[in-house]
């Protein structure tokens, strides 16, 4: 592959000299010392602190505000609302929408802005704010019996809908039929840094120090909406304490800290949003419901499969989860049909969740497949094997190297899965029931053009490389250094790596798992180039510029990853708790470019699905669509005592079809199957099949030997 679509050259794959190797965080120090500047720790003067009032109103209209005695608050500067917040210029995205009318979209609505000289001081200002609401009729419960619509496509630009031959023909012809239906909760992204933006207006810049997953779109997305050109946009995110996707996007809060500074011209504002906040103003993972249909032979081939998937979004935006598109690619089957559906309700908006549509979608398809394991008495692992197709079921086009049966027969070796019982209920250790489940996991390799990189010299032989991009804990910064250094083939103590501002060449979002490859392959460009212009002894100054153009051989090949999840689960046999006692995912994500930033992630996806497994669980007020469970306390996640024996592997391969590096990425796979793995093991310790998580104690109370 030499050109690009567009004929731009494109890099050659990189030699590996510093990838595939350890390389220290190069952030670490600064994290670890507290030297590192968040969002609200950048250095400022003469600050403002912003404090944001919502509603309580699931649907309606902002009767009248009386901020009288917020602004008698000692420490009150101002109080925005809907009559006094400078004009926005565009309305369209009504979740960005912030004060520029009297209608409450779902409860949490931002309705007031107090601005204070103290934190406290805003605080106490917005409890004062008196907000008077004019209730609408509201709908706000998600459950089987809500309308829904087909939207004219789900997140990432999918299809709907999709058939492949007559899959109701064969469901009903098949010798064996799996048909359940399975549900998962409203899941909410809770990075340990919260939402938070500091913002200065100087009457021609707008400066935003933001935590998010992409400086570049936050200021697209900003400008039109505060009439404000995109020069005049300036955000950066030097460190950003997580994000999980829901910092992919720009959220309402970011809207408010920009117009609160606008309202204050010369002076710095701070708005750190509350954990409580959260829960309504920076998205969330939707529940889902999913209908799936697996015939097979008595032998476990498939021979037909529907998936119909139904999600919720909001009544003022949009978001479809694609919660049903593994099933178009995981297996072979003669025919196939999947759908999604959208209940709109009058909630908060739903958006990015690691791994959106993979996670909920395989945790539906994987336990259907166990379960047509157990119909047809065939072992879960070789029942996968079978199914196994030749070509992408979907597109038809062949895989860049799909290794699922790999990760399979390795996972099974690790996890000694031969000593497996094939029956439930066979293992009970004392007062625990102890089963073994296992799970595929699979992510496509995403891929996002036009990524801009520059290489520069310095002094002293010195080179500085250059790219808008994040790094939000996942250790991009350790990870394009090293793909840089063996692009200038130089060591890498000689790089000098700028990230995180929009002064510096354009990137796509830190999401998708596409940001190291398609970042990494913009840097591989540049290097190239500039080696080829100025050669080995570059006169300082001299510079060179470069787009990652469109590498992936998206058109002739099937681009994905694969994996294998085992996981052993103890069920308290009188209280019904669940302790997952060894989790081990295997991997084939092409070259792994840092091993140590790579198994941080790959165990942390493990984690985020074990929690989702065990433990996560959003509940709203059906009344008002107030989400009750609100902070950690209530809403729970996994913690170090819940965390076993952990393991993630991954395979020696390397894939340049996806990237110059040979890698892909690994940001989401880690969560993908987890939890189906997790509820299959509790079936086989119990004998108990849970359809919808989380696997509570409740769901195997009085559970009785065979």
């Amino acid at each position: 592959m030499s050109t690009s679509q567009d004929e731009r050259p494109v890099p050659q794959p990189v030699r590996a000299r510093a990838m595939g190797t350890h390389l220290d965080r190069q952030d670490g120090v600064a994290k670890v010392t507290g030297a590192a500047t968040y969002a609200v720790e950048h250095p400022a003067t003469d600050v403002l602190h912003a404090w944001l009032v919502t509603s309580t109103t699931a649907r309606g209209r902002v009767a009248s505000i009386d901020a009288g005695h917020a602004l008698a608050h000692p420490g009150v500067e101002q109080v925005l609302d809907h009559t006094s917040a400078p004009d926005l210029a565009d309305t369209e995205d009504r979740e960005l929408a912030v004060l520029a009318d009297d209608r409450i979209g779902f409860r949490g609505q931002i309705v007031a802005i107090v601005i204070a000289t103290t934190s406290e001081a805003a605080r106490e200002g917005a409890a004062l704010v008196g907000v008077t609401e004019e209730a609408e009729a509201h709908e706000v419960v998600f459950d089987e019996h809500s309308s829904t619509y087909a939207p004219e496509e789900v997140n990432a630009g999918a299809e709907t809908d999709t058939v492949d031959g007559d899959p109701d023909a064969g469901l009903s012809a098949a010798p064996v039929l799996v048909d359940r239906t399975y549900t998962t909760p409203f899941e909410h992204n809770n990075p340990m840094e919260p939402h938070a933006t500091t913002a200065h207006w100087d009457g021609r810049l707008l400066t935003l120090h933001d935590s998010t997953q992409a400086v570049h779109a936050v200021r697209a997305t900003l400008a039109p909406v505060l009439g404000l050109e995109p020069e005049q946009v300036r955000v950066t995110a030097p460190y950003v304490g997580g994000g999980f996707g829901s910092k992919g996007l720009p959220h309402a809060p970011q809207v408010a800290a920009a117009l609160a500074a606008l309202a204050v011209p010369g002076r710095t504002v701070r708005l750190a949003v509350t954990r409580q906040q959260m829960f309504a103003l920076t998205g969330y993972r939707s529940a889902t419901r999913s209908r799936v249909r697996l015939g097979a032979t008595t032998d476990g081939v498939l021979l037909a499969l529907r998936h119909d998937a139904v999600s919720q979004t909001s009544r003022i935006k949009e978001f479809a989860e694609q919660t049903a598109t593994a099933a178009r690619m995981m297996y072979a089957a003669p025919a196939r049909a999947t759908t999604h559906r959208v209940a709109e309700l009058d909630v908060p908006v739903p958006s990015w969740m690691r791994a959106p549509g993979e996670m909920p979608g395989m945790y539906a398809h994987e336990v259907a497949m166990d379960e047509l394991a157990v119909e047809t008495g065939v072992d879960p692992v070789e029942l996968r094997v079978r199914n196994e197709p030749e070509l992408d079921p979907e597109t038809g086009n062949p895989f860049n190297d799909r290794r699922l049966v790999d990760c399979l027969r390795r996972g099974a070796e690790l996890f000694s899965w031969e000593q497996r019982p094939s029956a439930p209920q066979a293992r009970l250790e004392g007062e625990w029931w102890v089963g073994t489940g296992v799970a595929s996991a699979t992510y496509p390799m995403l891929w996002m053009p036009d990524n801009t990189a520059r290489v520069r010299a310095l002094d002293g032989g010195r080179l500085e490389v250059a790219i808008g991009a994040v790094d939000i804990g996942t250790g991009a910064r350790t990870v394009l250094l090293q793909i840089a250094a063996d692009a200038l083939d130089v060591p890498t103590d000689r790089v000098d790596l700028l990230l995180g501002d929009t002064d510096q060449p354009f990137a796509t979002v830190a999401g998708g798992s596409a940001g190291t490859s398609s970042w990494g392959t913009a840097i591989a460009a540049a290097a190239e180039r500039f080696r080829a212009e100025h050669g080995d002894e570059p006169a300082p100054g001299a510079a060179s510029t470069a787009t990652s153009g469109q590498y992936a051989d998206t058109e002739g090949h099937s681009l994905h990853s694969f994996g294998a999840v085992f996981a052993e689960a103890h069920v308290h046999r009188f209280t019904g708790e669940v302790r997952v006692e060894r989790l081990l995912g295997v991997y084939s994500v092409g070259r792994v470019l840092n091993p140590t930033t790579a198994r941080s992630q790959l165990l942390g996806g493990l984690v985020m699905g074990l929690s989702a497994g065990l433990f996560e669980e959003g509940w709203r007020d059906p009344r008002s669509g107030h989400v009750v469970t609100q902070d950690l306390a209530t809403y729970h996640v996994a913690a170090n005592a819940d965390v076993r024996d952990l393991r993630a592997e991954w395979l020696d391969e390397t894939d340049h079809l996806s990237t110059p590096m040979g890698s892909r990425g690994i940001g989401e796979i880690g969560i993908v199957g987890t939890a189906a793995a997790v509820a299959n093991a509790t079936w086989h310790a119990t004998g108990r099949r849970v359809r919808s998580l989380p696997l509570t104690p409740d769901h195997f109370l009085g559970v009785r030997p065979a």
